[in-house]
């Protein structure tokens, strides 16, 4: 599985997205389930997924889906596929 695809699974999961309505371009005004408790879900998905520890000021970084693909890309995580 790609890390696009497994990616997309962690946040359509911990957000509780519909596989329709998922592009990378969503963001915290796009997602009702997007708070608090969503930000750390994802932060322990991703670095249960991909091995990285997302630090606080990463996680609160984050805007869109995007992002994250954008910062495991900088620590070496391909999304290449």
């Amino acid at each position: 599985m790609s890390n696009h695809q497994k990616l997309k699974e962690l946040l359509m999961d911990v957000f509780l997205i519909d596989e329709s309505e998922y592009t990378l371009e969503m963001s915290q005004d796009d997602v009702e389930t997007w708070d608090s408790m969503g930000l750390v879900a994802m932060a322990v998905g991703v670095e249960e997924t991909f091995g990285y520890h997302l630090t606080q000021e990463e996680a609160l970084s984050i805007k869109k889906f995007q992002d994250v693909v954008d910062i495991l890309m900088t620590k070496g995580i391909p999304f290449d596929d």
